[in-house]
């Protein structure tokens, strides 16, 4: 029996493939828009009218509602267990749903009536029996499932239309009976229904357990015969080794226990072999342990544990090796020398090991793109007589590529520096990490930290692998690790390898480079001959230094490659005779214009710094040495207001070492004859070109300064002179890095002239002394002595500019 009683407008929450029912409490997960917005439209209701919020929770079947909804209470919102927002909604009764209405918020609002369910007291026995029934049923279900505490509050319920809907918490009910169970009205009805869909589900489980059952049992018997069969297997093998002698069959075990005993194996590796081999003649055919053992026994016994190539002691013939490969590049060259003369000196003395470790080396090779980093790798494992391995470390994120898996799941693998190792065949091979400045760290470990133990001389000669779980002796191994950035390589990491740096070519090394190795392999790669295609060392030089402006010599080979494809072409297209020499004046009708011209060969009218306020700096990139420009303007007072604008994406630094410039500039102006009365009025800004590559560093300090210095007084920075270093406050000119780098982008750029602090002047022993020749290097401790080697002479009145 059921009633209506006075109308609700209540927001409706919909709800997909569920139902909820009178008296349950159910999570609802607010990130889904409907849900939410149904909630929050019912707190700005209850907000309004006061009491809890409420909702009419009303199950969707296909894109249609049911007839009748559930009132709902918001009990709490919070989070969920998985950390997303939810809300804890109470069923209190049901409603039939009405004409949809108006109301706050983005959900839907109904009319809805609330149905008063009548039941009938005292309750017929009939309808007693009927929930004695229910409850001996879901305490026989719920027993099986072991939910022994829903039991007792399964017998606690008295209320009729409260049991009924308990049934709503069966997991084994449809979508559909459970609206079924919703729009059913009346309490006795809906009990009946709920007896009879538990007594189906019993009777099903039943039949499923006596299937389950029967099938237990023929497996058991199928496993029963398999031993069995096993034994008799034993049985027959025992038979034929009495009778067969040397023709008995050898089972797998066996073989690798064989094959164990008989490899050349250090002793702890042979015994941890032996202890595998024991538990493979334990282990079934059909368990996966079995091929865990096999792969691990395998892997073992191809490492090459006691395998050495032999050193060529050759040091004048290793010399020849690496010069013949690379010009240039003396300091790595000069380090591989001295590490096989200090060898050759150790074997003669029989100091070849000394407490377990042998002479290993970890070098790393840190230069900008394009320098032969890794060509050297195999210079170096050929004029040694090693053989060479390549590991590439780039985008490595994963802890287990350097230490490798642990033997707990199929599909285990032993680190890349074992694998190496193996490939190389040799225990002491050149390994070459290439691009180690690019390894990451996530939630699978820190690669980085891994190589720590690997690249440190002191603990690699006990390097233990994840998956091999045994001593791995890598201090004889020569590891030659590459990066481009050196603040990308962590601390711990840099300290364990002696730094060497390749700071790029000068010109004249890049037209050796291009005749002695480019020139001829992409002469192979064009399909030409070495006399059809002549390419003249001028016309290298124009390619290296007007066509390209790079520290490495990349661009420049696809610059010949494309200058030999174009010869190539029009030879085919009967435009061009071979054999051909191509010169300066041949380059522009083969492959255009020059891209980089030296600010030294403009026009003296078109030069950045032909008006006053523009001086050229130097820099340090990814990329080698680079020249940058700094700009500075004054605004109009009239229509600029006061203060610093800085603009070319500049770093917090280099945001400082302007404002540092300015500040110099004001307090010592009467010093330096500038007139900065009038500052506080105008505004300034600074622009550093090009303005889409973030900048940053101290060492824009004197540009900066030199440039507001040469605005200020409208006396133009000389062309051809470009500057480095940090100021500080009281002017002082304070040391920078990179000097070789910036030196050698100067020489490219043209500049003939370049200032650089007074306590970087030994870092010029670095620079090749062909670019020192054709470079005046002034070494200043000094703002004033900047300004007077950069700005030219004051003319008769020199006027502030104004910004256009």
């Amino acid at each position: 029996m059921a009633s209506l009683s006075t109308p609700l407008t209540l927001p409706v929450l919909p709800l997909d493939d569920e139902v909820v029912l009178p008296g349950m409490v159910v999570p609802l997960d607010l990130s889904d828009n409907e849900v939410r917005a149904a909630v929050e439209a019912a707190q700005a209701a209850a907000r309004s009218e006061g009491g809890k919020p409420r909702v009419l929770l009303v199950p969707r079947v296909d894109g249609t509602y049911a007839a009748l909804g559930t009132l709902g209470t918001v009990e709490q919102v919070g989070r969920l267990s998985d950390g997303d927002p939810g809300a804890l909604i109470r069923g209190v009764r049901r409603v039939r749903i009405g004409a949809g209405t108006t109301g706050p918020g983005a959900a839907l609002w109904v009319e809805g009536t609330p149905i008063e369910e009548v039941v009938p007291d005292p309750l017929p026995g009939s309808v007693t029996e009927l929930m004695n029934q229910y409850k001996a049923l879901a305490t026989s279900w719920l027993r099986k499932r072991g939910a022994w505490q829903v039991v007792d509050r399964v017998q606690q319920i008295d209320d009729l239309a409260q049991l009924a809907d308990n049934s709503g918490y069966s997991p084994f009910l449809t979508l559909a009976q459970r609206v079924e169970l919703l729009e059913t009205t009346d309490p006795v009805a809906r009990l009946k229904m709920a007896v009879g869909w538990l007594s189906d589900h019993l009777a099903e489980q039943d039949v499923a357990e006596s299937i389950a059952k029967d099938v237990q049992e023929g497996v058991d018997r199928q496993q029963r015969e398999f031993l069995l069969r096993r034994q008799l297997e034993a049985v027959r093998k025992e038979l034929a080794e009495l009778n067969g002698g040397p023709g008995a069959e050898v089972d797998e075990a066996a073989d690798y226990r064989a094959r164990v005993e008989a490899a050349d194996l250090p002793d702890k590796v042979r015994e941890a072999a032996l202890k595998e081999v024991d538990k493979l003649e334990r282990a079934s055919d059909q368990s996966p342990e079995g091929g865990w053992i096999r792969t691990w026994l395998d892997t073992v016994l191809e490492l090459p544990w006691t395998e050495r190539t032999e050193d060529a002691y050759d040091i004048r013939g290793a010399r020849a090796v690496l010069d013949a490969d690379h010009a240039g590049l003396e300091d790595v060259k000069d380090r591989i020398v001295e590490y096989l003369a200090v060898r050759k000196r150790r074997a003669d003395r029989g100091l070849g090991v000394v407490g377990g470790r042998r002479g290993g080396a970890v070098l790393a090779l840190v230069g900008p793109p394009g320098v032969g980093k890794t060509s050297l790798g195999e210079s170096v494992a050929r004029a040694m007589g090693r053989t060479f391995v390549r590991v590439a470390l780039g985008g490595v994120r994963d802890e287990a590529e350097i230490r490798g898996h642990r033997r707990t799941y199929v599909g285990a693998l032993p680190g890349r520096i074992v694998r190496a190792i193996k490939e190389a065949g040799s225990m002491n091979p050149v390994v070459l990490l290439d691009e180690i400045d690019k390894v990451g760290s996530d939630f699978r470990g820190d690669p980085a930290a891994a190589l720590l133990e690997v690249l440190d001389p002191a603990q690699n000669h006990t390097f233990r692998d994840h998956y091999l779980e045994v001593e791995l002796d890598l201090s004889d191994v020569v590891f030659l690790a590459t990066a481009n950035v050196l603040e990308a390589i962590p601390e711990a990491l840099l300290d364990r390898m002696e730094l060497v740096r390749l700071d790029g070519y000068t010109e004249d090394e890049k037209v050796v480079i291009a005749r002695d190795h480019l020139l001829p392999r992409q002469l192979e790669r064009a399909g030409l001959e070495p006399g059809e295609v002549v390419v003249a060392d001028e016309a290298l030089r124009s390619l290296a230094g007007e066509y390209t402006r790079e520290a490495g010599v990349r661009t420049l080979e696809r610059s010949i490659a494309r200058l030999l494809r174009k010869v190539a072409a029009q030879h085919e297209l009967g435009e061009r005779e071979l054999p051909v020499t191509v010169d300066v004046d041949g380059l522009r009708p083969l492959i255009g214009r020059p891209h980089h011209t030296p600010e030294s060969a403009q026009d003296p009218a078109e030069r950045r710094t032909a008006v006053p306020g523009v001086a050229t700096g130097l820099a340090v990139t990814g990329a080698g040495g680079d020249v940058l420009f700094v700009e500075a303007s004054l605004a109009d007072p009239e229509t600029g207001g006061a203060g610093l604008t800085l603009t070319g994406q500049l770093g917090e630094v280099m945001k400082e070492s302007a404002q540092i410039a300015l500040s110099f500039l004001r307090s010592h102006g009467a010093e330096l004859e500038l007139p900065v009365a009038d500052l506080k009025e105008r505004g300034i800004h600074l622009h550093v070109p090009a303005g889409a590559v973030p900048k940053d560093g101290p060492s824009a300090g004197i540009t900066m300064t030199t440039a507001l210095a040469s605005l200020l007084s409208g006396r133009q920075v000389r062309p051809e002179v470009a500057m480095t270093g940090e100021v500080s406050l009281t002017g002082r000119v304070l040391p920078i890095g990179g000097v070789k780098q910036k030196l050698l982008a100067a020489h490219r750029a043209g500049v003939t002239t370049v200032i650089i602090p007074k306590r970087n002047e030994p870092d010029l022993d670095d620079v090749p002394a062909e670019v020192l020749a054709k470079l005046e290097v002034h070494p200043v401790s000094d703002v004033r002595q900047v300004l007077e080697l950069a700005l030219t002479p004051a003319t008769a009145t020199a006027e502030l500019p104004v910004a256009a």
